[in-house]
């Protein structure tokens, strides 16, 4: 699906990005110790047709598989909640037990940029609890991403 729904990138582009996906979704499967796992995505998102209707019903389908999944949370932002901070970016965070340890990194067109400055990280903190504070809850999100399915 991802191939799909990056025709735009060069094919050595899209294979590394690919790579860099598949390793990182690896932790999400490991059967002993999964990571906890929390996304928060808009309704933009939910709703683009990347790939067209049938590569969005599975996107679509496999969030709510992995939704299900008790160390994973999907939350989304929808357009009720108007403009909020950050809004238009892929921002992932990284955080454990040692706060300085914390790294954001975020995914742009000229690759990954890695942050791990306290002031830095003082910002997406601050930036992650505005979107807690918008985000539906993730049985919300889920009858969302239902109703997006239904619509395509």
């Amino acid at each position: 699906m991802f191939r799909q729904a990056v025709t735009e990138l060069p094919p050595p582009d899209v294979e590394y990005r690919l790579s860099f996906r598949i390793k990182r979704q690896a932790i999400l499967y490991r059967a002993a110790t999964p990571t906890p796992y929390e996304a928060i995505t808009h309704e933009a998102a939910l709703r683009m047709r990347v790939g067209g209707p049938v590569v969005a019903r599975a996107q679509l389908q496999h969030l709510l598989d992995m939704s299900e999944r008790d160390h994973i949370t999907v939350r989304a932002i929808t357009f009720e909640a108007g403009a909020y901070p950050g809004s238009g970016q892929s921002i992932h965070y990284a955080h454990g037990p040692v706060p300085q340890l914390d790294t954001v990194y975020l995914d742009q067109a000229h690759g990954l940029a890695f942050l791990d400055a306290e002031a830095q990280l003082h910002k997406y903190r601050m930036l992650f609890d505005r979107l807690d504070a918008v985000a539906l809850t993730p049985e919300k999100t889920r009858d969302l991403i239902h109703t997006v399915m239904r619509e395509l």
